[in-house]
């Protein structure tokens, strides 16, 4: 038997806020003061360190959940399933539905639930429930996913990454150009007549020692704002460092545990938080092998789609699996890698073969 992922599907939002969208907002340092350097310089910076040129919102009156729905479908559809026989829905998110231009979070019902309303799905023996696990909240899903088919208590899993990051952010924080909204979907299915494929290996770690806080919930930068709203912050500097050291031992150690070669994996599916970033994690990761990086290993969506949180990796997924990423493409009998950094500081990967 092979726990494979047979179906994908992404929602990926119709409106796009390009860099220059940001050349009028009022950024501020952390204590409220002002750069002494101009938007201009501001936006080209970032630009050169992230890749982001672009990124997706999505329309006023979507959802989180709403989002996850339109995933979900395209990936039940890709997998030609029959809804009611899925045992699991799991929906990896860590901000819940934020309706435009209010700041409570809602979580009652779970997104899970409402996923699962919304497809109409009348089984009460599936099961629905969130994942808040930080940007690496759908692996995680998968892992569960396929330990709940290992078990036997499961045959058919869809896991989810939703996010809507634009309505969490900071608009006088230069982070906020980093953020994006997306959903992407899997369907996780157990296969009797298949084997040496699917899920090989995964490896998961959370570091609370002083790396707990690195991304958390804090004031708006602009200290003449009487609006107690709080809103996510990073100290990015943090990340990064943590992420180019432990990422790429996590990849390595989770390869190793499948008993597949460095030489077999043909693409390394990272979280798009940070172009900069993912270049030098895959970079370390062969370079604890004494290899290169090869030409083309590693792709990258962030540039047009920005960081959309958990929603990254099976968004990136379904847009190479269905040709919609220039030089990037899978065939049967393929080795991958997905792994994951974020708040936590939780990390995770998994080893696969298509």
């Amino acid at each position: 038997m092979s726990i494979k992922i047979t179906g994908t599907g992404s929602y990926i939002p119709l409106f796009i806020k390009k860099n220059e969208d940001f050349l009028k907002v009022n950024f501020l340092n952390s204590d409220g003061s002002k750069f002494n350097l101009s938007n201009e310089v501001i936006v080209r910076k970032f630009k050169s360190i992230t890749g982001i040129e672009e990124r997706r919102y999505a329309k006023d009156h979507l959802n989180t959940s709403d989002i996850a729905f339109f995933a979900a479908e395209k990936a039940i559809a890709d997998a030609k399933i029959n809804q009611e026989k899925i045992d699991y829905i799991i929906v990896a998110h860590n901000f819940g539905d934020i309706k435009k231009g209010t700041i409570q979070s809602d979580m009652l019902p779970s997104l899970a639930s409402r996923v699962k309303f919304n497809l109409g799905i009348k089984n009460p023996e599936c099961v629905c429930y969130d994942l808040i696990f930080g940007c690496p909240g759908w692996i995680e899903g998968v892992i569960q996913a396929n330990s709940f088919i290992k078990s036997g208590i499961a045959k058919t899993c869809l896991v989810i990454g939703a996010e809507t990051l634009s309505r969490t952010f900071d608009l006088n924080d230069r982070d906020s150009m980093i953020y994006a909204d997306g959903a992407g979907a899997t369907i996780i299915e157990s296969k009797e007549n298949e084997i040496d494929c699917g899920i090989l290996s995964h490896k998961s770690c959370t570091y609370t020692d002083k790396e707990a806080y690195y991304l958390f919930f804090g004031e708006s930068y602009n200290n003449e704002s009487k609006d107690s709203t709080r809103f996510i912050k990073m100290h990015g500097r943090k990340v990064y460092e943590f992420a180019i050291v432990h990422v790429p031992k996590a990849l390595k150690e989770c390869l190793e545990l499948s008993n597949e070669s460095i030489k077999n994996v043909k693409k390394v599916f990272l979280h798009q938080a940070n172009e900069k970033m993912d270049e030098a994690i895959v970079d370390r990761f062969y370079k604890l092998y004494n290899m290169e990086t090869p030409k083309n290993v590693l792709p990258m969506s962030i540039n047009k789609l920005g960081n959309s949180s958990v929603a990254t990796i099976p968004t990136l997924l379904d847009l190479v699996k269905n040709f919609k990423l220039k030089d990037h493409s899978l065939k049967k009998g393929d080795v991958i890698l997905f792994g994951s950094v974020g708040a936590g500081m939780n990390i995770n990967a998994i080893t696969y073969k298509v």
